[in-house]
């Protein structure tokens, strides 16, 4: 099964593609979908559509992951952060794709076994289960461990998805 991860960010979303079979992992792919600081937020947004649709379209992945937002001191970077957020949740459901979200503290425990793990941590973990993957950015990175996170824990949250699914229909 092909799982795409996204790590969201207004100036960069990076983005991973694994694939799953049972407990084998395999890299596909990462990079960076990236904005232009000086466009209006609006135009912004629009890149991130339509980056993230042309990955989807190239790769088409089974799943999505998407990381939490992190909300930090900055109010306004947080707004931000939530409105690329949301560009990263809506592009794969609007290909009708199962997207399911991961704290960041979740992804770090499942990669290294500790919530609060350094980057380099998560960074060497990838490279242990990816053999072969040499990830373009710490934002590809992020989206990989993301991706990794979901194949580990897809079984619950695509079960969490179809619970809400139907309650959401009685």
């Amino acid at each position: 099964m092909r799982l795409l991860g996204i790590d969201p960010g207004l100036r960069n979303t990076g983005w991973g593609i694994i694939e799953s079979d049972g407990n084998r992992l395999t890299y596909v792919g990462d990079g960076v979908v990236k904005s232009d600081a000086v466009l209006s937020l609006a135009e912004r947004l629009v890149q991130l559509h339509d980056g993230l649709t042309q990955i989807l379209e190239d790769f088409q992945p089974a799943e999505v992951a998407v990381e939490e937002t992190f909300v930090n001191v900055n109010a306004a970077s947080t707004l931000k952060l939530g409105q690329a957020r949301g560009i990263a949740l809506f592009v794969p459901s609007k290909f009708g794709l199962p997207v399911a979200e991961y704290s960041p503290n979740l992804v770090k425990k499942s990669l290294v076994g500790s919530g609060h793990a350094a980057k380099e941590q998560v960074q060497m973990m990838i490279k242990t289960l990816l053999p072969g993957c040499d990830f373009q950015s710490t934002d590809s990175a992020d989206a990989l461990a993301i991706a990794i996170c979901h194949a580990h824990h897809r079984g619950s949250a695509v079960h969490q998805t179809a619970l809400m699914a139907v309650a959401q229909e009685i």
